[in-house]
């Protein structure tokens, strides 16, 4: 197996510089505790008593913000959180959204209120707004008086004058779990990884994002919690100012990088990861509820989740075509899946679009594809995909569920296809097709965003990372396997249907997928020149599967020209219109592009 490192230049940490706003960025404690003190002081001029609110996204950690508050030597802290329901009522209210599966949870509808005691609420905002600030204002002298609130939704006990929302991206909250953080005001400190993401996808983050998303406009002060004691702040103004930047020109998010027991070498050698890590499975390069962006604003870096640009944005970022169908939701997702010196994926199957609507809330399913980015050059590589002809449903059942005990090895070359591919290939794989990746391929995965929808099937025995057996979900799987697509079926609507839309002697364009179940286009573009691509009022998503690396050029010079390098994800909002993918002078490049059709 050949894992030389091919170009070297992957960026792990890609910063976008934001033009502006050079004075309205903090990275140390003593200048944010000078900062707010200032914006308290000017509030005072005009009310005597400021109210000032420190607002956590769940998993913040309130200790570090209660330093700050402190530091500002308030009349009185409030905790909102005094107002929380406990464990015991949140876990009963919410428990038909959590259910009993360890994987999978229904989205919940509710808003953050339901929470909290409504009538701790109206005690806590009586104090509030009634008898502690008269008191502030009787007992102080010019100078006023200060009240902090702090907590996770502070703003439905009143309107701060000061509102300091303190922002931190999923994949830190997930990493927080495995440190042994529970969920928001629970005691589950060694509930399994599973369980406690399981409630923060289905549940937190999405009552947090509704709560967040209408106050984008009110926040004072946007707080970066990313890394332990060392906050960033940044102006709303400037927060607001930033997205808007990036909504209208190219950007990465930062990736990050996972391993698993199926995980491989490529991502370790080619991007430069950690060599003392056994593997590297997994890397979300193209996922903005997942992935993070780092805003260099006046030489200092401001990290915050990129589902704030989603949720701030959703019409620049996504094209009004694509935010009607889907609101303020990034309905494409790349990732990539490294078995190079690995093992196969597990069998498995994604739901229905009925099924996930009916079972889990969700209004469209996982839909996806592999574009073998790499695949080893010495030994035959493969996908598995789709059922051979003539398969016993009945029979695949039952080996299926003995298998699921432990009791046989369930024998995949007897009901499922194992396809030879490629490096460049694109396979297609419409929801309720069973698929999985071989070994030894480095695939990029282009897909729909309800990412953790995957029914296993059967995961050759294997334990996981956590040394327990990783879920299987038989009973969900054999309900959306679509019997019918056998090895015909495969070879004549999901594997080679590549065709070349444009040739010339600088380019060629090929239209690779997807399926017309699958709402999302891929083109591949193969250049050794400049070429123009326009784009039919939709966001676009690229990466360059060929080359050292390529420039995205504004036509109109409304932005700076952006450099994507090898195996790279960017974004190109359907703001921007027009573009041009310029190669390297005297590079041939490739670079695919997903879009919705």
């Amino acid at each position: 197996m050949n894992l030389k490192r091919k170009y070297g230049n992957y960026e792990l940490h890609p910063k976008m510089k934001i033009t502006g706003y050079e004075n309205e960025i903090w990275d140390e404690k003593k200048e944010i505790i000078e900062e707010l003190k200032r914006a308290v002081q000017e509030k005072q001029k005009e009310k005597k008593t400021c109210i000032l609110s420190f607002d956590l996204y769940p998993g913040v950690r309130k200790e570090e913000m209660m330093e700050l508050a402190n530091a500002l030597q308030p009349d009185r802290i409030f905790d909102i959180e005094d107002c929380a329901k406990d464990e015991e009522t949140l876990l009963r209210e919410f428990n038909d959204y959590i259910t009993d599966d360890r994987v999978f949870g229904i989205m919940c509808h509710k808003t953050i209120d339901t929470w909290f005691e409504s009538e701790k609420l109206k005690t806590m905002k009586k104090t509030i707004e009634t008898e502690y600030v008269s008191e502030c204002v009787e007992e102080k002298d010019t100078n006023g008086g200060l009240i902090v609130i702090i907590g996770t939704a502070t703003e439905l006990l009143t309107e701060a004058d000061v509102l300091v929302y303190c922002d931190l991206t999923r994949w830190e909250i997930q990493l927080r779990y495995r440190s042994g953080m529970p969920n928001w005001h629970s005691t589950n400190y060694n509930d399994p990884i599973l369980t406690k993401y399981k409630r923060g996808f289905f549940i937190e983050w999405r009552l947090a994002d509704r709560y967040k998303k209408e106050r984008y406009e009110k926040f004072t002060y946007l707080l970066d919690t990313e890394t332990e004691n060392a906050p960033v702040l940044t102006t709303g103004n400037a927060f607001r100012g930033a997205l808007q930047q990036l909504a209208g020109q190219p950007f990465r998010m930062e990736p990050y990088f996972d391993p698993g027991v199926w995980g491989g070498q490529w991502m370790k050698e080619n991007f430069g990861l950690d060599a003392s890590k056994e593997n590297f499975a997994w890397s979300f390069d193209g996922v903005p509820e997942e992935n993070s962006l780092n805003l260099e604003i006046g030489g200092k870096t401001l990290k915050v989740p990129a589902q704030d640009l989603v949720l701030y944005a959703p019409h620049e970022l996504l094209g009004e075509r694509v935010h009607g169908r889907f609101g303020a939701e990034f309905p494409i997702r790349f990732d990539l899946l490294d078995t190079m010196g690995g093992q196969n994926l597990s069998l498995q199957v994604h739901p229905l679009t009925e099924y996930i609507y009916e079972k889990f809330g969700m209004p469209y399913t996982q839909d996806e594809s592999y574009y073998l980015l790499d695949a080893d050059e010495d030994e035959e590589t493969y996908v598995y995909l789709g059922l051979k002809e003539g398969v016993d449903k009945k029979e695949m059942e039952r080996e299926l569920r003995a298998a699921e005990k432990g009791e046989e090895r369930f024998p995949v070359e007897k009901y499922v296809n194992k396809i030879p591919v490629k490096k460049h290939d694109h396979v297609l794989i419409p929801a309720g097709t069973v698929h999985c990746s071989g070994k030894n391929t480095m695939v990029l995965e282009i897909s729909a965003t309800p990412y953790i929808f995957t029914f296993k099937l059967w995961d050759w025995g294997r334990l996981g990372m956590d040394g327990l057996p990783r879920p299987i979900h038989l009973d969900h799987g054999m309900k959306n396997i679509q019997w019918n697509r056998d090895t015909k079926w495969v070879y004549d609507n999901i594997v080679g249907q590549t065709r070349t839309m444009e040739k010339t002697e600088n380019c060629e364009v090929e239209r690779t997928g997807l399926h017309s179940r699958e709402f999302i286009d891929t083109i591949r573009y193969t250049l050794s020149g400049p070429h123009t691509v326009s784009m039919d009022d939709t966001v676009h998503v690229m990466n360059l599967v060929e080359g050292r690396s390529a420039r995205i050029e504004s036509m109109d010079g409304s932005f700076a020209a952006f450099t994507v390098h090898y195996a790279e994800t960017a974004i190109v909002p359907a703001a921007v219109g027009t573009y041009r993918i310029v190669p390297e002078e005297g590079e041939m490049i490739r670079m695919l592009v997903a879009s919705v059709r």
